[in-house]
């Protein structure tokens, strides 16, 4: 799934929406201490009231939010695992009836508690439901509506959530006019921050891919590997911050640890017209023999294939590793170039990164920053300074 295939589905989880019909809502709630289940129900969701469906609906959303290979990863499922979550999903969507759906739903949940302690009581939530998705008119002069034709996509979403201690109040009754204490027993589950979840199957425009599901993690960068391995049966994630730091180690071991400013701007920018003149819906992903090309180009001496092949080798263990571009370059991966020093530290873009120069001054280490206009700092404008002083002549 690319970053508009996830939007399209995310869009559509709102109350009342013609497009989007959510068959069941499968409840489980979880407790920490003995990792057994204490409760389960299953409720047609057109049951539920409106404020509840307006809950689940920005819930689910949620589960669908945040950067690809950050916090939202398509992963492969595992081949050749007994007792595959792949083909639990599967059945869980051909279920004819209420009780065989739960049944399928239940198996996942005896898998996340299988060698696993939570910290707080949790309340793992499953749907499964079908989304409309309009063909697009192929003549946009004619009448014919997109809603004419549409494709059908049936799924399973879900969404596991924490609860939280009720909070001890004090109150004020304006009918006997008089403070009381206020203590509610029940649990509360916390629907707004989501501690992970998933989407199955996978969609690509108007084609599922059941080999594929989307994962959401709590955090970015912050995978919950037991439950990707363990639970979905899915292959290991490598994240954007992972292929960023892999790329560099590749770089470092084929051309040494020390680089200027000017050709690591070229790297980035290499990488950058790789993406721009990618024609696939899919962010384009680089092999050795890409990244060779890419170090060649920006002016890198003595760089081949096979030296950097024994790199990924080397690094990686896998000669045949693919890295998303859009990870590596600071940009794509929502971040800034950091340049560190004993002084002070900086954030620069990779456009940026080629007016940024170390050198040598009277006998200093300097960084040096052409600037194109006068610096502002806290409101103040810089005055220019000499860089050397001239010295004064000794009095005769």
């Amino acid at each position: 799934m690319n970053k508009k295939d996830i939007a399209d589905i995310k869009k559509q989880f709102k109350v009342n929406n013609d497009l989007l019909k959510i068959n069941d809502i499968f409840n489980v709630y979880i407790m920490k201490e003995s990792s057994d289940i204490y409760h389960y129900e299953s409720t047609p969701f057109e049951m539920l009231e409106q404020e509840q469906q307006d809950l689940f609906m920005a819930n689910f959303k949620k589960v669908l939010t945040g950067q690809l290979d950050q916090k939202l990863f398509e992963l492969k499922f595992q081949r050749d695992v007994e007792n595959s979550s792949q083909l639990i999903l599967h059945q869980g969507i051909l279920a004819n009836d209420t009780e065989e759906w739960m049944s399928q739903m239940l198996q996942l949940v005896e898998k996340m508690l299988a060698d696993k302690q939570y910290e707080h009581d949790i309340v793992a939530t499953f749907i499964r439901g079908e989304y409309l998705k309009p063909t697009k008119r192929s003549n946009e002069e004619t009448e014919e509506s997109g809603r004419d034709k549409v494709y059908s996509h049936s799924f399973i979403l879900c969404s596991i959530n924490k609860t939280q201690d009720p909070k001890k109040e004090l109150l004020f009754d304006y009918v006997e006019k008089e403070f009381k204490y206020h203590f509610v027993v029940d649990p509360v589950i916390n629907l707004k921050a989501p501690i992970g979840g998933f989407l199955f199957p996978c969609f690509t425009d108007h084609a599922a891919d059941v080999n594929r599901v989307l994962y959401s993690a709590e955090k970015a960068y912050e995978l919950d590997y037991h439950f990707i391995e363990k639970v979905l049966n899915a292959e290991e994630a490598m994240t954007a911050e992972d292929d960023k730091i892999i790329f560099e180690e590749i770089v470092k071991d084929v051309a040494g640890e020390q680089i200027n400013t000017s050709t690591l701007a070229n790297v980035y920018d290499e990488i950058q017209r790789v993406i721009e003149e990618n024609e696939e819906p899919e962010a384009p992903k680089i092999d050795y023999k890409d990244v060779a090309n890419v170090l060649k180009n920006s002016g890198i001496q003595d760089i081949d294939a096979e030296k950097v092949e024994s790199a990924f080798d080397k690094i990686i263990d896998d000669k045949s590793y693919e890295m998303k571009a859009t990870s590596i370059v600071p940009k794509y991966s929502s971040k800034s170039i950091k340049i560190k020093t004993k002084v002070a530290d900086l954030s620069v873009s990779p456009q940026e990164l080629r007016y940024v120069r170390q050198v040598h001054i009277d006998g200093k280490l300097c960084l040096i920053i052409e600037l194109e206009e006068n610096t502002m700092i806290e409101g103040f404008e810089m005055l220019p300074e000499a860089l050397f002083q001239k010295a004064e002549k000794d009095p005769e």
